[in-house]
């Protein structure tokens, strides 16, 4: 089992029940009434398309997207971070508003910004102040970095220093935002983030929350249960709750032994006993893409390759596989059963008060899997309301249904 998941159990034991109850006595709510009375319940979309029509089409009001570092290592403004600014204005401009994402630590730390020392502190917190003083009329929202806790985006930082990391930029921006809602998030309930992070909730206009039940972890999923992991963090941090990510994927199956040994046997190997023997010739093996994320997340220490590649959710990746216990129940991974997951889970969010909006992951499919590069691997590739093509799948209609009955119920909010 992925370490990830460990420490989201034993943190969640400790503190989640406790919450969850709290969560029904709380009476004041003038907090999260005011964000969705200010900017409606937020109807987004993650990795959306240039088809801004489309977009709106489907009722999506906000889109997510990712915000380079915006100098080079010798000062100047990074072009790319200028792309990006021109993108969110064209956003803007055709009515749809943008929820921006800071970058992860490795970029600071990639670009000789360390928060772990007292240089790098006072670099973060100016490069902090400029960041949301020059994006101010480009974006509406921002969440500083992604899903700390999960190793492929914190590294190389432990939990304790990611915390730092968001709390310090937190602690510089709510002052100056002016109207943009900052906050950041977690993948599940990741306790000990929120733990660590409560002094600085008072710089925050919300907390997000990513959930992808029945996607991951080879474990199945339930619908309550994004009620119940929002409730604890509601009642835990005190903050209006965006689902900043969430969706499900609609294509997928289990492999059979034959075809996972068939996988095995073209990187060279008869078993997966085989392979953990011998871990470092079958990390050599796999694809460029694939070998290369190993090693980043195990920050190319092959002691972490067995436990990384055998005992948690990468063998997903590998065998290019959904396990039959990982689903849903009543919403199989196929196109309909996608539709079927935002009709259900879209109902949910909209009448809990506390959520302030839903943000689906993602807009449009991918040609390839981010993390291990095979085209093949539904586990990165088919979350899109629409395909690679642009046309739309049924989750698109679903999504522009519910979306839609939400802008109606908002005008009496």
């Amino acid at each position: 089992m992925d370490q990830f998941l460990k420490d989201q159990i034993i943190n969640s034991i400790k503190f989640i029940p406790t919450n969850i109850v709290k969560s029904y006595f709380i009476k004041d709510l003038s907090e999260e009434k005011a964000i969705r009375k200010k900017h409606g319940f937020i109807r987004g979309a993650c990795h959306v398309s240039d088809n801004h029509e489309q977009i709106k089409g489907a009722n999506i009001e906000w889109i997510r997207t990712d915000i380079p570092y915006p100098f080079n290592a010798d000062g100047s403004i990074n072009p790319r971070y200028t792309e990006s600014k021109e993108r969110c204005r064209r956003f803007h401009e055709s009515g749809l508003k943008v929820m921006a994402v800071t970058p992860l630590p490795a970029h600071y730390v990639g670009i000789g910004i360390d928060s772990r020392t007292k240089e790098g502190e006072e670099k973060l917190r100016a490069v902090s102040r400029f960041f949301i003083e020059d994006i101010q009329g480009y974006v509406d929202g921002l969440q500083i970095t992604n899903e700390m806790g999960m190793p492929r985006f914190t590294v190389p930082y432990t939990m304790d220093e990611a915390i730092k990391f968001i709390g310090i930029q937190l602690e510089e921006m709510y002052p100056l935002r002016k109207d943009i809602i900052i906050g950041y998030n977690s993948a599940g309930p990741q306790v000990d983030l929120h733990y660590g992070l409560k002094p600085y909730h008072k710089y925050c206009d919300y907390v997000g929350l990513d959930m992808y039940l029945g996607c991951f972890f080879s474990l199945p999923g339930f619908i309550f249960l994004f009620e119940t992991m929002a409730r604890f963090l509601w009642a835990f941090t005190g903050k209006p709750i965006l689902m900043q990510e969430f969706g499900y994927i609609s294509e997928g199956k289990p492999k059979t032994k034959a075809e996972k040994k068939s996988i095995l046997q073209d990187y060279g190997f008869e078993s997966e006993k085989e392979a953990e023997k011998d871990i470092v010739r079958f990390v050599e093996n796999l694809p460029e893409h694939f070998r290369e994320h190993v090693k980043y997340v195990c920050e190319n220490k092959p002691e972490l390759y067995t436990d990384f590649m055998f005992h948690g959710d990468m063998t997903n990746h590998l065998y290019k596989e959904l396990p039959a216990i990982t689903v849903i129940p009543g919403c199989p991974h196929t196109p309909e059963g996608q539709a079927k997951f935002y009709r259900k889970v879209l109902k949910l969010f909209y009448k809990l008060d506390f959520i302030c909006g839903a943000i689906v992951f993602s807009y449009s499919d991918c040609e390839k899997c981010a993390y291990c590069g095979q085209n093949d691997c539904p586990t990165e590739t088919r979350w899109g309301l629409v395909d690679v093509k642009g046309n739309p799948k049924p989750s698109y209609y679903a999504v522009k249904e519910l979306f839609g009955e939400f802008i109606e119920k908002d005008k009496s909010y």
